[in-house]
């Protein structure tokens, strides 16, 4: 795990959420693997998505979690997507949400864009049931 002693507090509020929602072996692999090239890019999420975002008052995380798996299916990152359907292990976001997400998805940004997302949350959700935990999987 990083050192944040020195951190700001948004980081260290950043971190916490980004640990809520993600998992600490998620994050301690990303953590882990972040070199002298890419932390600042850790440290640019880690405050400014969940120091600052992810944070805010007003919305649970069940409500960002489908936000977030609906815009991301939209723009077609399947990695994130796949990374935070896991994490609705921990949002509360539950399958049926997901899937009223994704159905949005569908009307708003596209069938194929949708019709990718439910194949990869299938997948996710059949690892989960397997025993897999959250963020066993991509970074």
């Amino acid at each position: 795990m990083a050192d944040v002693s020195g951190s700001s507090e948004r980081y260290r509020q950043g971190m916490a959420t980004r640990r809520s929602v993600l998992g600490d072996a998620h994050v301690d692999r990303a953590s882990g693997l972040a070199t002298g090239f890419d932390q600042p890019f850790q440290e640019m999420i880690t405050e400014g998505a969940w120091g600052t975002v992810w944070s805010r008052p007003g919305w649970s995380k069940r409500e960002r979690s489908m936000v977030t798996i609906a815009l991301l299916a939209a723009l077609g990152h399947d990695e994130e997507v796949a990374m935070h359907v896991r994490a609705t292990a921990n949002t509360g976001a539950s399958r049926d949400d997901i899937c009223e997400a994704l159905l949005h998805v569908a009307v708003y940004a596209g069938v194929p864009a949708a019709n990718r997302a439910f194949k990869l949350a299938k997948q996710v959700f059949e690892e989960m049931d397997a025993g897999q935990g959250v963020g066993e999987k991509h970074e």
